[in-house]
């Protein structure tokens, strides 16, 4: 009872800006021996969990994203329950503060966590595994003990990528015992968040999580691999902001790059762009656009592919002509 009031206390006054009451609390906090010492053979830890996450600076804004309708519907409430958890306090309810995010990488999982630390303007912290695992017994757990004890302090959004390394299933016969007690504690610490600590995780590897993670999160999302007219409608966004538009639409570009992630998108467009600023004026985006479809093809793809679009880039003579066209290229008669 002792922790969680001052650290209710240290969350208010951080939210009022009154930095140096809140550190002089926290230091008051640290100095009195609450909880019991670990018995572990690890070295002692300096810091108070801070060295443990990066804090950075939210830019990405929720409207810009390209999201599937439940993502959207779902992000715009939690934002929602959280701008406004004094009238869900008055009526007994708190806010939801655990999401899991799941799906293929580059799908906007970050970006979507990022989004919503920029809605709710709290601080973004992301968890650094190589500063919280350790290699001596127990030293883990007393790292994860000193994040959470620091993200009590403030209200954030608190954000673990690649959540399936730590929070793996116990039930592996080729994980070791530390692992196992690992994902125990974790559980256990994610269990005592308050509210006002807004945690999200993600993975790309659903299947490996443990069963007992998935009842911990009150709000979970997938993120599935975007179809072609999502993928046009990001490209749009991208291409709108070119000093020099394309001839081409962005949804016959999309249908010429195929199955891909937002972030492949994205890269792509952003090679165009530095191949057209590097050409002072000599080289079109066009032009620009037909030799990144040539190198975009050639690229190194993964041996696990996407199977649910298959495309074929077509070639550099047939982009010739059709870009010359107003309008769409025809489609294969055996494409659905």
């Amino acid at each position: 009872m002792l922790r969680s009031t001052v650290e209710a206390l240290m969350a208010d006054e951080r939210a009022k800006s009154h930095h140096i009451l809140a550190d002089r609390l926290q230091r008051a906090l640290q100095a009195v021996s609450v909880t019991p010492p670990v018995l572990t053979n690890a070295q002692p830890i300096q810091g108070n969990g801070r060295d443990i996450i990066l804090e950075l600076t939210p830019r990405v804004r929720f409207e810009d994203l390209v999201l599937t309708l439940p993502a959207r519907a779902e992000g715009k409430q939690l934002i929602e329950e959280h701008m406004r958890a004094d009238v869900l306090r008055a009526h007994g309810y708190e806010p939801r503060h655990k999401v899991l995010l799941s799906g293929p990488p580059g799908n906007g999982k970050t970006s979507y966590a990022e989004a919503v630390a920029e809605a709710l303007a709290l601080p973004f912290f992301v968890v650094r595994y190589d500063a919280l695992i350790g290699s001596y017994l127990g030293e883990t757990n007393t790292r994860l003990r000193k994040l959470f004890d620091y993200v009590r302090t403030q209200p954030c959004v608190l954000f673990f990528d690649e959540f399936d390394s730590i929070g793996k299933e116990r039930g592996d016969t080729h994980e070791t015992g530390e692992i196992k007690r690992v994902v125990s504690f974790l559980l256990m610490q994610i269990d005592q968040l308050p509210s006002y600590v807004l945690t999200i995780a993600a993975t790309n590897h659903a299947e490996l999580l443990d069963r007992a993670v998935w009842r911990r999160f009150q709000l979970r999302m997938a993120f599935p691999a975007p179809q072609e007219n999502e993928i046009a409608a990001f490209l749009h966004k991208i291409i709108e902001s070119w000093s020099e538009k394309p001839k081409v639409s962005a949804l016959i570009l999309a249908d010429w790059l195929g199955a891909m992630s937002y972030a492949e998108a994205r890269d792509f467009c952003q090679n165009v762009r530095r191949r057209h600023i590097l050409g002072l004026g000599e080289v079109s985006i066009d032009s620009a656009i037909r030799v990144e479809l040539d190198l975009w093809a050639s690229r190194v793809k993964p041996e696990v592919t996407n199977v649910d679009r298959p495309k074929q880039t077509p070639p550099l003579a047939k982009r010739q002509r059709t870009t010359t066209k107003t309008t769409r290229a025809p489609k294969s008669p055996t494409k659905t």
